[in-house]
């Protein structure tokens, strides 16, 4: 080896132990902050996309202690023998629950869909971001109450309790369009459908960080202050629908039943009998034309009209 090769070496290890310290650590580098942020645990949660406020709406669920109990006659006892007095005006009481919904605007995404023919086809997807909460605080008729003094009928006194406890959600979403605003020419229905193509776009688009539920796998139980997230999607919309309404249920168990006079069959249970479970009603409309759909177009509310409302179907 020649002597500028020995010297050039030399140099570089001279200059490598003035950068080191006695203990062999590098001195250029501020030592106690690596140290704080190598303690430093890190977060296992995943970073959720963070939305501007107002971005999901919310919906008041308007419980009211009347749905927890309702007055009937057993016309099965009746049937038999309309003298029976104690069978008429009977009141029934049940436990209710209602769940906590924050939604999305109505949507739309371009998502390729395979066919029968092996093809891809292209379709437009309507589809709704929602998060259900169940906030506890469960309806539950007690007759147990106390009033302190005696009262001239020997009857229990019922009150309701509110109770903490899981409630099992199944939802079902179902998009009523109309051609017109003024409820004129054609109505059609759209069930919600589970379309797995568009579940990964539409997770890519919302946020990738966030297990989202299709309306199948939404089907469980809820726990006390637990929070799912899930998608209702849409396919083969009417480009012509100017007005349209989602009817979300399973948001509460709430429900009103009506027997109709003359239609009950003697020897067979609830023959006759109507049951209507409690509904919400979103509305939304849409100025656009039916050449270019495009999500912007979409209007939560109807003009003139309520942005929602709850009622029984």
């Amino acid at each position: 080896m020649s002597r500028p090769t020995s010297l050039f070496f030399w140099s570089i290890a001279v200059l490598t132990l003035a950068c080191a310290g006695a203990d062999g650590q590098d001195v250029t580098s501020d030592a106690p902050a690596a140290k704080k942020a190598a303690q430093k645990p890190v977060s296992a949660r995943p970073r959720y996309r963070l939305l501007v406020p107002g971005v999901m709406q919310s919906v008041d669920p308007m419980r009211a202690l009347e749905e927890s109990v309702s007055r009937h006659d057993v016309v099965e006892l009746l049937a038999a023998d309309p003298k029976l007095d104690w069978a008429k005006d009977i009141p029934f009481r049940r436990d209710i629950w209602a769940l906590s919904l924050q939604f999305k605007p109505v949507r739309m995404i371009e998502v390729d869909m395979p066919q029968p023919s092996g093809m891809m086809q292209r379709k437009t997807i309507w589809y709704m971001v929602y998060s259900v909460t169940n906030t506890g605080k469960v309806m539950h008729p007690t007759n147990d109450a106390q009033l302190g003094y005696d009262t001239f009928e020997k009857k229990p006194l019922y009150q309701v309790q509110m109770v903490d406890r899981a409630v099992r959600f199944a939802p079902e979403f179902l998009l009523e369009g109309r051609q017109h605003m003024d409820k004129t020419g054609f109505t059609k229905l759209y069930p919600d459908r589970v379309i797995p193509v568009a579940m990964v776009a539409i997770r890519h688009r919302e946020d990738p960080q966030r297990k989202f539920l299709s309306t199948v796998d939404m089907c469980r139980e809820i726990a006390v202050g637990e929070t799912l997230w899930g998608i209702a999607t849409w396919e083969d919309i009417d480009p012509r629908v100017v007005r349209f309404s989602v009817y979300v249920s399973g948001l509460t168990n709430a429900y009103r039943w009506k027997d109709v006079p003359g239609e009950h069959k003697k020897g067979e249970a609830a023959s006759g009998r109507r049951l209507y479970r409690k509904t919400l009603e979103l509305n939304f409309w849409r100025p656009g034309d039916p050449f270019y759909e495009h999500e912007e177009e979409i209007r939560y509310g109807i003009p003139g009209g309520v942005d929602y409302r709850w009622v029984y179907r």
